[in-house]
């Protein structure tokens, strides 16, 4: 996939999340929009180099366009991990420069990296050399008592001096001392000017916005649908734990964001097309469960969404459980909105 076509991708993309968007995860996501960019869970070079790949790395067709993000400080580790990354089909190579977990604190790499932008630089021209795909930065405005408008443009100019020009802001700072990696996802106040700004004074990157953007309306309004709003225009946004928990809108995200003909998606039309996918790997031994944590926020707002979770929490972690018990769980949802159109159908028919 050429870089056009991933920057077209990046339009919007559903954030790199520990723990939540594996390969069942991003394949039921793919379920629901064909063009937004799918990011791994952030994975480290050493486990790259020495881990078990194929677990690790491996992913379906399905998921395209998908990047890899990667951790590390080391530029010749970072360097032959994204040459694994590429061989293995990643559309993209992205480096953290974001995460303030004490795990990646101790290992110097994530967010504290934003106090070595040159280094950062170093590891993002080993990356660049290493792979023909593009090589991107995931980064924060900065880190503990730096001053954001210095950090970020330190950070970017430094790698974007070695050829890096595309760039995913997440508009907080990371407080690496007094505030665990949870709450520096709510608590550092969020700088959305801060990020156009960059965009702004530094036309020629890539920048994509990341950091409690809720809804689409809010992702148009980044991406400047509203001509009024100047330099509010910025050429992506990355969603993050709305995409995750609130799936749905995601069927959207093809005609409102990409400007695709095409109707939405509904969850029950993402449910038979992630089908194939789950029967495939339930025929490999994958415990259903594993793929139908990621769909519990599917139904979310509708009628027997509750029911819907709770039968693929309990009934899904049944070692035999099969698509059975994804079909009892639709079902309850179909029922619970029949139940509601004929009690309001009958209040219409007492009110008139």
């Amino acid at each position: 996939m050429g870089q056009e076509l991933i920057d077209q991708a990046r339009r919007l993309s559903v954030a790199p999340m520990m723990d939540w968007t594996d390969r069942h995860c991003r394949a039921f996501h793919r379920a629901l929009s064909t063009r937004a960019l799918l990011y791994t869970e952030m994975v480290t070079a050493p486990a790259v180099i020495h881990g078990d790949r194929e677990r690790l790395l491996g992913f379906d067709a399905v998921e395209h366009p998908v990047a890899l993000q990667l951790g590390g400080s080391d530029p010749a580790q970072l360097a032959e991990a994204a040459r694994i990354g590429e061989a293995m089909g990643y559309d993209e190579i992205n480096l953290n420069v974001g995460c303030p977990s004490d795990r990646v604190q101790s290992g110097r790499f994530g967010a504290c990296l934003m106090r070595e932008p040159e280094l950062v630089a170093d590891c993002m021209a080993a990356i660049k050399a290493a792979v023909s795909v593009p090589a991107t930065v995931k980064c924060r405005i900065g880190v503990d008592d730096q001053d954001p408008a210095v950090s970020l443009f330190a950070t970017v100019d430094a790698s974007a001096a070695v050829g890096v020009d595309t760039f995913i802001v997440h508009a907080r700072k990371a407080w690496l001392k007094g505030l665990s990696p949870k709450e520096n996802r709510d608590v550092p106040p969020l700088d959305y000017a801060l990020v156009r700004r960059l965009k702004r004074e530094r036309p020629h990157l890539n920048i994509s916005i990341n950091g409690g953007i809720g809804s689409l309306e809010a992702t148009e309004e980044h991406l400047g649908a509203h001509e009024d709003l100047g330099d509010l225009r910025l050429d992506g946004v990355m969603l993050g734990r709305v995409a995750y928990h609130e799936p749905a809108l995601l069927g959207q995200v093809d005609r409102r964001i990409f400007g695709v003909d095409a109707p939405d998606v509904d969850p029950y039309q993402a449910v038979e097309a992630y089908k194939p996918y789950l029967a495939a790997r339930l025929a490999e031994g994958v415990a259903l469960h594993a793929m139908t944590r990621h769909m519990l926020g599917l139904m979310h707002g509708r009628p027997g969404a509750r029911a819907f979770r709770r039968i693929l929490t309990v009934e899904g972690i049944a070692k035999t459980a099969g698509l059975e018990v994804l079909d009892r769980a639709v079902a309850a949802v179909r029922e619970a909105e029949a139940r509601r159109e004929t009690h309001l159908e009958q209040a219409a028919e007492e009110a008139a």
